[in-house]
């Protein structure tokens, strides 16, 4: 009965997505779980995304809309919706994605059945490797963000207690890598994390959002956040003080090869030297172990190795990338 079941609050941070908030409002209107809100937080767009949230406000029940003053970032977006939620759970939706009608019933279904804290499904968009259901202790978890399966650090995806999220909000001064600070913070205080393959959640990819555009001041933060959680992580949580290496090596040899394929703000060399030492800074055998394909094992080991060895290996990579893209077509 829906009496018996508690209410789950989505949270859906809005700016700029005028092209892709319909779509990502009518799959949570569709939801198959019958005692749930919409809580859209429209962080001061300047595109028609807030008449689309009032419209859907005004005709479904259940849908809620907070038209921030000004521009303050998703973090702040997602803390505002999360303060004004009245469900005893909280699922996070980008109003650029969109989600498949049963994804908050299996996560719930997932969720009490595994008797976890938090529960994660599959995703559609970014290709990551599935793996079977399961439920993970912390650190366990933590392995699966550093090999990148079968889920990420996102908040999306996931269903989480509503208490927990308002007592572990996100830092709105880290401009990129929130998430992963948020998802930590997480891990630190949950025992049993269920995950279910079943791909509910689609992530859309935007040529314009911030991690599929060139190497930025920006984009370099996570960086920073990635040294806040490795330190913490050696004296609060150090079974999983390699996976939060390896995430740190695998972020710093990503934004190394973008940084070559794609150039950067400033002086291209001097982001890959701060590449290389933060490589180095936290390289571990134990932590490269856990490295998520072969292609990172090599970029990982060529960037602490040095700048030549680095930009070498990447050259071959350049050439022989439209190879493999043809035998792949």
């Amino acid at each position: 009965m829906e009496g018996e079941r508690p209410k789950i609050s989505v949270i859906v941070p809005v700016y700029n997505v005028e092209a892709y908030a319909e779509r990502c409002l009518a799959s949570l209107a569709a939801q198959t779980y019958p005692h749930m809100e919409v809580v859209m937080v429209d962080d001061a767009s300047t595109d028609g995304g807030g008449r689309i949230c009032d419209a859907w406000a005004a005709r479904e029940e259940g849908f809620h809309v907070v038209h921030l003053q000004e521009n303050q970032g998703v973090s702040a977006a997602r803390n505002e919706g999360s303060r004004r939620a009245s469900g005893a759970y909280i699922a996070f939706v980008d109003s650029d994605d969109y989600v498949e009608p049963n994804l908050l019933e299996r996560l719930y279904q997932a969720l009490t059945e595994g008797q976890g804290d938090v529960s994660a499904c599959g995703e559609v968009g970014l290709g990551l490797r599935a793996g079977p259901a399961r439920v993970l202790a912390p650190a366990e978890a933590a392995r699966c963000l550093a090999r990148r399966a079968p889920f990420l650090w996102t908040p999306w995806g996931k269903l989480f207690p509503a208490e927990l999220v308002k007592e572990t909000p996100f830092d709105k001064r880290v401009l990129c890598g929130e998430d992963l600070l948020f998802f930590y913070q997480i891990l630190k205080r949950v025992r049993r994390i269920v995950y279910v393959p079943d791909p509910l959640y689609h992530y859309v990819y935007r040529a314009g959002s911030l991690i599929n555009n060139g190497v930025t001041e920006k984009r370099c933060v996570v960086l920073s956040v990635l040294d806040r959680v490795c330190q913490d992580a050696a004296g609060s949580f150090p079974e999983a003080e390699a996976c939060f290496q390896q995430i740190a090596l695998d972020t710093a040899a990503r934004l190394a090869m973008q940084t070559v394929e794609n150039g950067a703000e400033g002086s291209p060399r001097d982001y890959l030297k701060r590449f290389r030492n933060d490589a180095r800074r936290h390289f571990s055998w134990k932590a490269w172990a856990l490295r998520p394909n072969k292609k990172s094992m090599a970029a990982e080991l060529a960037l602490c190795a040095g700048l030549p060895v680095f930009e070498g290996m990447a050259a071959v990579y350049r050439r022989l990338k439209p190879l493999w893209r043809n035998r792949m077509g």
